[in-house]
This record gives C-alpha cells, sequence and structure tokens, in this order.
C-alpha cells in the first residue's frame, strides 16, 4: 500500500518530469524560431541581391544604350559637317567656273582648303566626342555593375553572419533549455526521494516510546 508521503513523492517526480519536458519543449521552439530566422534572413538576402543585380544589368543597359544614341548623334553630326562641305564647295567651283575663273587654283582653291580645314578640325571634335561618349557610357555601366556586385556581396556576408548568430543562439537556446530540464527532473527525484523515504524513517509512536 502506497503511503501518503510516498504519495505525494510520485506526483512531486511527476510534476517535476511533466515540467522539464515543457522546458525542453520550450527550448525546442525557441530553436526553431531562431532557425526560421536564420533561414529567412538569408533568403531575403539572396533575393534582394538577384533583384539588385537585375536592376544594376537594366540600368548599366541602359547607360550603353544612351552612351551609344550620344555617340551616334555627334557621328551624324561629323557627317552632315562632311556633307555641307561638299556642298559649299561644289558652289565655289561652280561659282568660280561661271566666272570663268580656275577653281582649282587661286582664291577659289583657298576658299576651299579654308572650309575644308575649318570643318575638318570640327568633324574630329565631333568623332572626339563620339568616342567619349561610348567610353564614358562603358565605364559608368562597368561601374554600376561593380559598385551592385560589391554591395551585393557586403550584404550577402553580412545576412550570413546574422543567420550565423541566429543559429548559435537556437543551439545555446536548445542547450539552456535541456540543461535547465535535466536540473528540474535532477531536483524533482531528489525531492521525491527526500518525501517518500524521509516519510519512511519516521520514527513511529510506538518507537518513540519505547
Amino acid at each position: 500500500m502506497i503511503e501518503p508521503g510516498q504519495a505525494v513523492g510520485i506526483a512531486g517526480f511527476i510534476a517535476a518530469y511533466g515540467q522539464a519536458q515543457a522546458q525542453q519543449a520550450a527550448a525546442i521552439q525557441q530553436q526553431t524560431g531562431y532557425l526560421l530566422q536564420a533561414r529567412n534572413t538569408l533568403a531575403v538576402a539572396e533575393v534582394n541581391a538577384q533583384y539588385s543585380q537585375e536592376y544594376a544589368q537594366i540600368q548599366a543597359g541602359r547607360l550603353l544604350k544612351r552612351a551609344e544614341i550620344e555617340a551616334r548623334n555627334y557621328e551624324i553630326a561629323g557627317n552632315t559637317l562632311l556633307k555641307n562641305l561638299r556642298a559649299t564647295n561644289a558652289t565655289v567651283r561652280a561659282r568660280a567656273a561661271a566666272a570663268g575663273i580656275d577653281y582649282a587654283g587661286g582664291s577659289a582653291a583657298g576658299i576651299q582648303r579654308e572650309n575644308v580645314q575649318e570643318v575638318m578640325f570640327d568633324v574630329g571634335i565631333a568623332d572626339l566626342n563620339a568616342l567619349t561618349a561610348r567610353v564614358l557610357g562603358f565605364e559608368d555601366a562597368t561601374a554600376m555593375m561593380q559598385s551592385a556586385e560589391l554591395q551585393n556581396t557586403l550584404n550577402l556576408f553580412s545576412a550570413r553572419q546574422q543567420s550565423g548568430q541566429y543559429q548559435q543562439a537556437g543551439a545555446a537556446a536548445r542547450q539552456t533549455g535541456g540543461l535547465l530540464a535535466n536540473a528540474t527532473l535532477i531536483q524533482g527525484g531528489i525531492d521525491a526521494y527526500k518525501t517518500i523515504y524521509g516519510e519512511k524513517k519516521q520514527p513511529t509512536p510506538a518507537q518513540k516510546k519505547t
């Protein structure tokens, strides 16, 4: 027959066991929360890095396209200058021929040479501007891509560090919960032992009289 003290001791141990199990469950739940935070942190960083890289590629493509359009405009301007030069010199030769002047020599030739020198200078500047537009556009696009790549690398590194911290926190929470549960169970066992066997060792009234 179970004595009252034994019943109390057993009930106390069962309660301690239940408390220990609850502590372990809470630790597991806490660890799971940290692991979810770790996974979400890294996943969000990876998605942001992907979109950031795609956006940088789009912007870099726009820069290259704009630079190419600008360069083409300079080339068109240069071609227009050459076209106008041909028309202007043709007019000079026609007027010289109509006036009976040698259009290949004298003042007519001098005017044509001056026209050529002036226009070729402007054409050279247009060609240089076209080249500069392409070079600067390429440099801007490259710088944008490199900047985005560097920023993504830093963001991912930071996210991995934070994710690792969450994982460590989860592991620590699980370990702490396990230690606490074990301590609770051990203390419950000690209390139950004291209650059960301490009750047995108490002298009866008859023993006290003798």
